[in-house]
């Protein structure tokens, strides 16, 4: 009789266990050149509306600022569509992601782009999660021939840090970006959805 293989859940990792499954000893120093995208008045609009909300008080809250920036940036990538709570899994992880980008459709399928982390604060356990969902995704477009790099993001709404997981299994990082540089975080995600959309080709 085969023996069923026991996955890890993505939330149990620790940074160090994480470091360890992805087989790395230190990230890569990540300068992206990018162009800082204007918010549209639509959008700011929407930001004075959520200071009616406490955004503060736990990770649910600040997914409404992530939701909004989110929106902002992926309504001009028509190829991709954001999957929130997202359930993935591989030969040995599973669980839920917060925001899964992927191809644009009616169900979820690889090939699989990049992973969203929403956190209150803990970007340490962020960064955990984030990378072992980052090679979860690449495994599953591995299942299909698909071998892509792979972009991840940390956030608690209003600070920002991106990574690239790439075929060698090298990670890239960021400084981190504050949303009070708005058009910077919106440059840099535009930039990212516009890597995931070449992946898709």
């Amino acid at each position: 009789m085969k023996k069923q293989t026991t996955r890890k859940n993505f939330s149990r990792f620790t940074p160090k266990e994480a470091f360890k499954a992805l087989k790395l000893n230190e990230l890569i120093r990540w300068k992206i050149d990018f162009q800082p995208l204007e918010p549209s008045l639509f959008f700011q609009t929407r930001l004075q509306r959520l200071e009616n909300f406490d955004l503060s008080i736990s990770e649910k809250a600040k997914e409404l600022l992530i939701d909004a920036i989110c929106e902002e940036v992926i309504q001009q990538h028509r190829h991709l569509k954001i999957w929130k709570e997202a359930p993935l899994q591989s030969d040995k992880l599973t669980g839920f992601v917060d925001y899964l980008v992927a191809k644009k459709r009616a169900y979820l399928d690889a090939p699989l782009l990049c992973v969203v982390e929403a956190k209150k604060d803990k970007f340490d356990k962020g960064l955990a999660q984030c990378l072992v969902e980052m090679q979860a995704c690449q495994w599953n477009n591995e299942q299909f021939c698909q071998k892509i790099e792979i972009y991840g993001i940390v956030t608690n709404g209003e600070v920002w840090k991106f990574y690239k997981l790439n075929l060698d299994g090298q990670v890239y990082e960021t400084l981190p970006y504050a949303l009070s540089e708005t058009s910077h975080v919106l440059g840099i995600l535009d930039y990212v959805f516009l890597k995931c959309e070449e992946n898709l080709t």
